[in-house]
């Protein structure tokens, strides 16, 4: 029998080595694996230290011993929206500067399904939780207050929040676009709403529409019932609701010259649908988005738009988690970095408001 089947397999690396090498203490290192605060030098030394022994940490024993994953669970209302695609990105790269991953899931723009996930995403012990959106289920706001971690909603700003926001308002940005249309000279402006009275960002941006029609003393509101249409937006066919309430409009609207759409995708059904009907954009009838999505910049003609920074706003959110995080979970460092670990708490607000602006493109 050869030596080498009685040989004893290698070691396996245990974090003691990793702190060996690194020239720290094991806690320090637990501390970089768990994406809590600690120096940049430390951080490096460690994060050196592990790639140069191949060091896996045990996630699982990590959550015994410390009670938290360093995972952060973020919940968006769908996949396929490269608004909430960009948002995801910034979250990201912002948290996994603290060695931190993430725990991806989508709602389908459903509260109950959020409560549900929202229940099984907290059973894996996450460090924080990001949400699209302030309306949840009663259960979910308890949820996720019963948990003791940071909260950050995004993409509006609630009039209960939970604990942080990251957002903007929806009525306003949309207000904004109408009295814009108005400015222009389009006086008779409709609204093609979302297909879903779920989509309660899109419900916000109607109400913000209504209220600037209201304030410019133009006609009554101008728009299709929600309740007209299937409640299935959250399953892309928002572009053939923006091409079918375009006939609906100038049916009980025939002088309409000016339409301000849920989103980009409902205004690109709108302007293809005036091409079929030979009608001229904005000659004819102009046409406003909100999103500023990729398909407004290439379409015939541009999308007039309100534009938002998602990747912004993700990147934001990361930081306003991390700023809690570290908050709650003050760093075992030196007097000087505990200071300037002060200020950079002091620097990230509970509420980011994330600016909005009009784009001005050939459509309106």
């Amino acid at each position: 029998m050869s030596s080498s089947k009685n040989s004893s397999p290698p070691a396996p690396i245990r974090m003691a080595d990793v702190a060996q090498l690194a020239g720290v203490s094991k806690m320090s290192v637990s501390r970089v694996l768990t994406g809590q605060h600690v120096g940049e030098d430390t951080r490096a030394r460690v994060m050196d230290a592990v790639r140069r022994t191949g060091y896996v940490a045990d996630a699982v024993a990590g959550a015994f011993s410390s009670g938290r994953t360093n995972m952060v669970a973020v919940l968006v209302p769908s996949l396929s929206s490269s608004n909430f695609a960009e948002m995801t990105q910034g979250i990201n790269d912002v948290v996994e500067t603290r060695n931190m991953r993430l725990l991806l899931a989508h709602t389908d723009y459903l509260p109950d399904r959020e409560e549900s996930l929202i229940r099984t995403l907290l059973s894996h012990q996450p460090r924080g939780v990001v949400l699209t959106g302030g309306q949840h289920t009663t259960k979910a706001r308890s949820l996720l207050r019963g948990a003791h971690i940071p909260v950050v909603e995004t993409w509006e700003i609630p009039s209960r929040p939970i604990d942080r926001v990251v957002g903007f308002s929806n009525a306003d940005a949309a207000a904004a676009m109408t009295r814009y249309l108005y400015e222009r000279g389009y006086k008779h402006i409709a609204f093609v709403s979302s297909a879903s009275h779920l989509d309660l960002r899109g419900t916000a941006r109607r109400n913000g529409y209504l209220d600037a029609v209201r304030e410019a003393g133009l006609h009554g509101p101008r728009e299709i019932s929600r309740t007209e249409w299937t409640a299935d937006m959250a399953h892309g066919t928002a572009m053939g609701h923006g091409a079918a309430a375009l006939g609906q409009l100038l049916e009980q609207w025939p002088d309409t010259d000016a339409i301000v759409c849920n989103s980009d995708i409902h205004a690109f059904g709108v302007i293809m649908a005036c091409h079929r009907r030979g009608l001229s954009v904005p000659g004819d009838v102009a046409v406003a988005g909100f999103g500023d999505f990729e398909i407004s910049r290439h379409c015939y003609p541009t999308i007039t738009t309100v534009s938002v920074d998602p990747y912004g706003i993700g990147r934001s959110a990361g930081q306003s988690l991390l700023a809690a995080i570290d908050g709650s979970e003050p760093p075992n460092t030196s007097r000087r970095e505990l200071a300037s670990f002060a200020r950079e708490l002091h620097d990230v607000p509970r509420l980011v408001r994330i600016p909005y602006e009009i784009i001005q493109r050939e459509s309106a």
